[in-house]
């Protein structure tokens, strides 16, 4: 008689399962259910947010910025899943979607039986969406065409949670207990600017990111990213004792460098497991953008727009410091950074850059 198979699934050393369609635990005949097959997940976190928020928010004065900023992001960047999507794809032109379980963990140790016929599959897995409304799995009937999509908006959030995707070939064979082994990295990241405001008063501050990637296709590793790009709002955090504030938005990543950019282009980006996956050199062309709108006494309005030349990539915090000018115009001394400036701007549309 065939035993059912167990699979139990690890994120960051715990165990977690699911209960797949396929046969049914309760009084039905599992004749049909297939031997035991062991599931290990794992969040795989490669990030440098510990390096960046030393080396740009590392003096006495930072320290409560940089604990604001670790309290903000501490959902975000961490190896711990709150839900899970299990997705099996049958392997041939049309790649149909075999079974598909969605489980709340709440939990750092669960375990679940699955019953799944022994075939070859594509495997997909997605983590921490339950909880992100800016970002929704879609089109999960092909492998293929699977896709985190963000809202459509002209200004949308940033997103809520660190989201985590795997993809991975299984060949599960008859009469062979089996292990795999699937590793699940993050796939969007974060952008912080850090304002001094020099003497001027940034109460009324406006701060959006835009440029960065609307989709993530998760079985081939690649981003779409259409045109014109969306405006993403920041979180403004507390002022630390000088009055410093920052802004962070999360979000897909940016383009890489010398990369084509017609209309929904699409991007491979794969995983980078080096020691120094984050560090770029600045280009010639900007990837993406800070829009800063600030209020002036006199009851204009202060445009500044910062282009940043160094790609944003999954994992990765970016974080840019400037300063306050005269007339409200924003100054940075960072050279990935390019500045633009419009005095006295006026709000009768939304701009959308053509990144």
């Amino acid at each position: 008689m065939k035993r059912c198979r167990t699979i139990r699934h690890l994120f960051a050393g715990a165990a977690f399962g699911a209960v797949l369609v396929g046969c049914s635990m309760i009084d039905e005949d599992q004749s049909d259910c297939g031997e035991e097959t062991k599931m290990e997940y794992e969040l795989e976190l490669i990030t440098n947010i510990t390096t960046e928020v030393e080396t740009q928010l590392n003096t006495q004065t930072d320290v409560s910025l940089a604990a604001s900023l670790k309290d903000h992001l501490g959902d975000i960047f961490s190896d711990f899943a709150h839900d899970v999507n299990l997705l099996f794809y049958g392997i041939g032109s049309d790649s149909t979607l075999l079974y598909h379980d969605e489980h709340i963990m709440d939990n750092s140790e669960s375990s679940y039986t699955l019953y799944i016929p022994r075939e070859k599959y594509m495997h997909l897995a997605v983590a921490n969406i339950e909880d992100d409304p800016v970002v929704r799995l879609e089109d999960t009937e092909s492998c293929h065409t699977a896709v985190l999509r963000q809202v459509e908006g002209d200004t949308i959030d940033s997103h809520n949670t660190g989201i985590f995707t795997a993809r991975q070939l299984m060949q599960m064979f008859e009469g062979i207990d089996q292990t795999f082994n699937v590793k699940l990295y993050m796939c969007n990241c974060s952008a912080m600017l850090v304002v001094d405001p020099n003497g001027h008063d940034i109460s009324g501050m406006n701060v959006f990111t835009t440029g960065f990637a609307t989709a993530f296709f998760i079985a081939d590793s690649v981003y779409e990213f259409k045109t014109p790009s969306p405006m993403i709002r920041t979180k403004r955090l507390e002022p630390d004792e000088n009055g410093h504030v920052g802004f962070v938005s999360v979000n897909f990543p940016s383009r890489e460098p010398s990369t084509p950019q017609p209309t929904e282009a699409r991007q491979t980006r794969t995983v980078i497991e080096t020691t120094e996956p984050f560090i770029a050199q600045p280009g010639d062309e900007v990837l993406w953008e800070f829009h800063i709108f600030l209020p002036q006494p006199d009851g204009s309005i202060t445009k500044t727009v910062l282009g940043i030349r160094e790609p944003l990539r999954a994992g990765q915090l970016k974080i840019v410091r400037v300063r306050v000018g005269d007339s409200g115009a924003i100054e940075s001394e960072a050279p990935e950074v390019g500045v633009s400036v419009t005095l006295d701007w006026k709000p009768g549309s939304i701009y959308n850059p053509q990144l």
